[in-house]
């Protein structure tokens, strides 16, 4: 068996050390599926460069990233940013465990696949799955995919950390995406955006009772700061969210709705509170005031390992961080 393709290399197997969790990326998308999408179709896929550098203006409009002898200006060229933006957290992580991160991605920008295999879980202790893939690309898990996945959980002291994005206007009434739209006001988001049809398919297998809904704008306690989590420490026994009061912010994040009614399955961590400013959401109609951000299934039956559940921006630096998102990557990949 050869090792698997990381960004335009072929992974170098990591030694297990004592106390070193060895964690790894994989982001469930087809770059080419993503990076070919025709910019005149509006929704469901992700912006070009230049409607970046145009809405951010003047944010990219150094040289290395608005010339376009230097770097890609169509969606390719945004797709290249979620790559800059996992640098500092793959960085903290291999200075905090020793080890490097390899970041796989499902099909590559050259053409490669890489199923999530054996390849990939082998030297793996901790595994971020970003639900990245625009569910009409057709992302769907193999079933020796699901049984690779519920092995690598049987494992003792694995993680795996799920990250399913945002799902705007899953309605068929345009009147109600025009409403999310105008709730969550990024420009950059179109009417309609369905991620994760991946990571929707292998928490389905898996059994994991959590669907992705809407992109709620976050609270705010300052300029770009995103306002402290409404945590329940009481369930937290692992201390995943010590030393930690926010993550970062961005302007449209996710709801992780628990679908189970059983309380000992899946336990809601983190909640963040909604900026009830903006103009109202069908969420903040029915009376919410937060949604669910973060999340912790236990170990259970032949399941050893932990299943958890944070977005994909929790892990980039396009979205700033400080302190207190470095203590929740350090208790994410330290053994606790």
């Amino acid at each position: 068996m050869t090792t698997a393709r990381t960004y335009n290399q072929n992974h170098v197997p990591r030694p297990y050390t004592p106390g070193g969790q060895r964690v790894s990326i994989y982001v469930a998308w087809s770059y080419p599926a993503e990076a070919g999408r025709n910019p005149a179709e509006l929704d469901n896929r992700f912006s070009t460069m230049t409607e970046v550098r145009r809405t951010a203006w003047p944010a990219y409009e150094d040289p290395k990233w608005s010339d376009p002898l230097r770097f890609q200006q169509g969606v390719a060229g945004s797709l290249e940013l979620f790559f800059w933006g996992w640098l500092p957290f793959q960085q903290f992580v291999q200075e905090t465990t020793g080890h490097p991160v390899p970041v796989y991605q499902r099909i590559d920008q050259a053409g490669f696949p890489t199923p999530l295999d054996e390849r990939v879980l082998a030297d793996t202790d901790t595994l971020l799955v970003f639900g990245l893939d625009h569910m009409i690309t057709g992302q769907e898990p193999a079933p020796e995919e699901v049984e690779a996945v519920r092995a690598f959980l049987a494992r003792e002291g694995t993680r795996l950390v799920l990250g399913p994005h945002h799902d705007v206007g899953a309605t068929d009434d345009l009147a109600v995406r025009d409403r999310e739209h105008r709730h969550h006001g990024d420009p950059l988001v179109p009417r309609q955006q369905r991620f994760a049809r991946y990571l929707r398919s292998l928490m389905r297998e898996l059994g994991v009772p959590v669907e992705n809904r809407y992109g709620l704008r976050p609270a705010v306690s300052g300029p770009k700061q995103i306002a402290p989590l409404s945590i329940a420490r009481d369930l937290d026994t692992r201390g995943w969210l010590e030393g930690v009061t926010t993550f970062n912010f961005h302007m449209h994040l996710p709801h992780y709705a628990v679908t189970t009614d059983d309380p000992d399955v899946v336990h809601v961590l983190g909640r963040q509170p909604i900026d009830l400013s903006r103009p109202s959401h069908p969420f903040t109609e029915a009376g919410n005031t937060e949604f669910d951000v973060f999340l912790w299934m236990p170990p259970g039956g032949e399941r050893a390992g932990d299943v958890l559940l944070a977005d994909s921006t929790v892990f980039s630096s396009l979205f700033g961080g400080d302190e207190s998102l470095r203590a929740f990557w350090r208790n994410l990949v330290t053994s606790r």
